[in-house]
Order: structure tokens, then sequence, then C-alpha cells
């Protein structure tokens, strides 16, 4: 797939969405994402969109369209012009989206089965390194700078324990004294990989991947040890424009709920995430888990970038 094509599905896809709001006058439900990938997203988001919209032609609504962002920044002003009525995030997002941008959490999305998850820091074995403190001076991978489990999370831990973070340029350089380097590895293989191989002292992502063996082959993970686990947080967040119609916002809601009893909505969920496998609401663990990124997220907004 060229670069040039993928440009061009982007453009068409931004050009349809803004070309469809004018044409059926709030007649369309708009789903949203930031992504770098507007092929692979717009399969993904397609269909669900298209399965919420056949349960709301009696409210007037009969049309669905996909708005890809490229960044955070983009989607954030689409958001607050009223242009997406849905959006899904991880928690650090969707809070940003909520406090930001006019959106109000749904509900929690359940991904490969689960429906949190939470953040492991991990070394190699014989690295010494038994707790969050001893990696004063040490360097840590990530994933990137848009990952809730590996960068937000881990962040927002380490600075809350007291530590001092610094992005590096290369996972080659030397950590500054006294401060935590990290670098981005790209995947959660890199990481492992990273880690095992010492080139960097530890690295975290979220328990799912620590015992995925795609992601964390036996081969390495003999010699890895857990030193922190993080406290549970939403798998996904289901955010809705705040000022849709009630009736609008209650049906989305009432069918999203529902879906994983329905046949018609199996490919959709499968897409969708990828590997979404039911809704449910902000209640009990998951009200608690949702205070908890809001919590966190305070030892973070101003210090990194929130994608």
């Amino acid at each position: 797939m060229s670069r040039s094509f993928i440009g061009a599905i982007f453009i068409f896809v931004t050009a349809l969405f803004w070309s469809s709001v004018a044409r059926t006058e709030g007649k369309t439900l708009v789903i949203g994402r930031v992504s770098d990938d507007p092929r692979r997203t717009y399969g993904e988001l397609k269909p669900m969109v298209d399965y919420v919209v056949s349960h709301l032609h009696d409210l007037g609504i009969t049309n669905s369209e996909v708005v890809i962002a490229k960044n955070a920044k983009e989607m954030v002003k689409i958001l607050k012009d009223g242009k997406v009525d849905w959006v899904q995030k991880g928690v650090f997002q969707a809070i940003r989206y909520e406090q930001e941008a006019g959106m109000e959490i749904m509900l929690r999305s359940w991904r490969e089965g689960a429906p949190d998850y939470y953040t492991v820091i991990f070394t190699r074995n014989d690295s010494g390194i038994n707790d969050l403190n001893n990696l004063k001076g040490k360097k840590i991978a990530f994933q990137d700078a848009g990952s809730t489990s590996s960068f937000f999370t881990p962040a927002a831990v380490l600075i809350r324990e007291g530590l001092e973070l610094e992005e590096l340029s290369s996972p080659r350089d030397k950590t500054p004294a006294n401060k935590i380097g990290y670098a981005f590895a790209g995947d959660e293989i890199s990481i492992t990989t990273w880690v095992h191989r010492h080139i960097t002292d530890a690295g975290a992502y979220h328990n799912q991947d620590w015992e995925n063996p795609t992601h964390n082959p036996e081969a390495m993970k003999k010699d890895l040890k857990i030193i922190y686990r993080s406290e549970k947080l939403p798998r996904m967040i289901e955010l809705i424009r705040k000022d849709l119609d009630p009736a609008v916002k209650a049906r989305i809601k009432e069918v999203l709920l529902k879906a994983q009893e329905d046949p018609a909505a199996k490919e959709a969920l499968i897409h969708y995430g990828p590997k979404t496998a039911k809704f449910d609401e902000f209640k009990g663990s998951a009200e608690a888990e949702l205070e908890t990124g809001r919590h966190l997220v305070k030892y973070i907004e101003h210090r990194v970038n929130i994608h």
C-alpha cells in the first residue's frame, strides 16, 4: 500500500465527512479517532457505527461517517466544534476529551475479553533492580507517546513516587544522574527485547502483554521479573458528545450495552478496537478504576503531552 494511496484515503474520508454534514443536516452519526493509518482505522470503525445507526432510523439518524484526525490537537478542535459525536479512547485521553472538548464519558469497553488492565514495570532477574527507587540513573523502555499502559500510566506512577523522567533521543544515550531516562521502542516485543538484551534496564506495558508470548516470548520471559504492578484502569472508554440529542445518546448507550447478545453485532465487535468483547457502565469497580485514572492524570497533565 503506497503512502500516496493512504494519504488519498485520509483526504477522501475527511472531505466526505464535511460534505455529508452539510448534506444531511445532522442526520449523520459521526465517529472519530486519531490515527496515522486511515485505511485500517476506517475499517475498524465503519462496521460499528453502521451497526449502531441501523438502530437509530426511527430517531432520524440514517447515515454514518468516520472522521480521522492526524493528532490529538486536531481531534480536540473537531470535538469542540461539535463535528464528531462519538470517540473511543484510553482513560487518560478520555479524561482530556471530557475536560477540554465537551465530551461525556459513556461506557467502558472490554478488549480481548478483559474489562480492565494494569501496567507492569519489569527488569532482568540479574539487574539488581527490585523497586522503583532503584531505577534512578537507569533507562526504561515505553511503547510510544500515545500509549496508556506503556507511557501515561508508568510515567504518572514514577512521577507520583517523586522520580524525575527525561526523554532520551536513543536508548543508547546516557541517563542524567538521579533521573530515569526513557525511550520509545515502538512495540511490545521491542520493549521486551531491549530489556532482555540490556539496552534498557526496565520496560513497561500492560499485564496482558506480559502474558502474551508474541509480546513476551518464554525464552526471554524466564529471565525477567516484575518489580511493580499499577492499579487497574478501564481497558478503553467510549465517549459521546455532551450536547447530542438525549434520545439519541440514550439509544446509542442501549444498543452498545446489548451488542454482545446480538449476532448482527459480531463482526462489528471483532473489528472495533479490534476485538472488543462488550460494553458496560461505570458502576462499582469500573467507576473506581475511572477515579484512579482521574487521580493519576494529575501527575502528568502538565508534564507530558496526552495524545
